[in-house]
């Protein structure tokens, strides 16, 4: 099993947000696959960075990525792909 990197994790965690748009903390734990405490750290991380914003939606809160989060998702999908060029191999 291959860990994975930090960058990997704030990856799948954007990655989660920008596909659900609004979405609590437990949807996040699970699509990127960490525990809450985990994924609470990820987001505060995130958070505080601007990456991503906390919004609050009836009675429960959730978070969305902002336009700088978009960016950086893109950044880090871009050093991936240099990183593992079999993933992304044209000739496949």
């Amino acid at each position: 099993m291959i860990r994975r990197t930090r960058y990997d994790i704030y990856m799948d965690t954007l990655e989660t947000i920008r596909r659900m748009r609004l979405v609590g903390i437990t949807r996040i734990s699970y699509g990127a696959n960490l525990p809450i405490d985990r994924a609470k750290d990820v987001l505060t991380y995130l958070s505080e960075r601007n990456l991503i914003k906390e919004e609050e939606y009836g009675q429960r809160r959730g978070f969305r990525i902002t336009p700088r989060g978009g960016e950086f998702l893109r950044a880090l999908q871009t050093v991936r792909m240099y990183l593992n060029p079999t993933e992304y191999s044209l000739e496949s």
